[in-house]
């Protein structure tokens, strides 16, 4: 049976998402077209709605219609303490948690050498600039445990040597809830190594 060439594009559209393979994208495909042409058409323009819209926060850079993002515009957080996020998501991800309330800078990403990601791909620029215009008290390095964030934090400490601010990093380790039998041995020994008083 031919498919209609409007279909297949919009197939081959829904693939550009993570995590979604031609059998996702079709189901997708064919559920918006048969059963929910007004959930499509609502998706449709708030696409279009935000991709023209949506762009970067002038300080931290996470996503916002505005100048700056309702955290950066907030005088109520402390502008004193600065987390340093990888994406937009960790932002929401530690906000959800409420128990932090200084403001953030968003790299987009980590230092990664071998995909041709240097300082100037991830703000360090831009960051270098917020700095030196709030000194903060502390600086949280809140990045992936990774090769690639552990990298980018010992670069951001480099780089932030003179500063005043005290440096952190957040802790890594077991999760809760989490049995110690499950957990894999890297991220054990970093939790023994982390450990705090109790």
């Amino acid at each position: 049976m031919s498919q209609s060439p409007l279909i297949a594009e919009l197939i081959e559209s829904f693939k550009c998402l993570p995590g979604v393979g031609p059998k996702s994208a079709a189901r997708m495909t064919y559920q918006l077209l048969e059963r929910n042409r007004e959930g499509a058409l609502q998706l449709a323009h708030k696409l279009l709605e935000a991709m023209d819209s949506i762009s970067h926060c002038q300080q931290c850079r996470t996503f916002t219609e505005n100048k700056l993002c309702q955290i950066c515009a907030n005088s109520k957080r402390n502008h004193q303490q600065l987390c340093i996020v990888e994406t937009p998501s960790d932002v929401q991800a530690i906000e959800q948690t409420a128990g932090y309330s200084g403001i953030y800078f968003v790299l987009m990403g980590h230092l990664s050498p071998l995909d041709g990601i240097g300082p100037e791909d991830i703000g360090l620029k831009e960051l270098a600039i917020l700095l030196e215009k709030i000194n903060p008290d502390e600086i949280i390095l809140a990045l992936s445990a990774t090769i690639e964030g552990d990298a980018t934090c010992h670069y951001i400490a480099q780089m932030t040597n003179n500063s005043q601010a005290k440096i952190t990093r957040i802790a890594q380790g077991v999760p809760m809830g989490g049995e110690l039998e499950q957990v894999d041995g890297n991220t054990l020994a970093l939790s023994m190594s982390s450990r705090r008083e109790y």
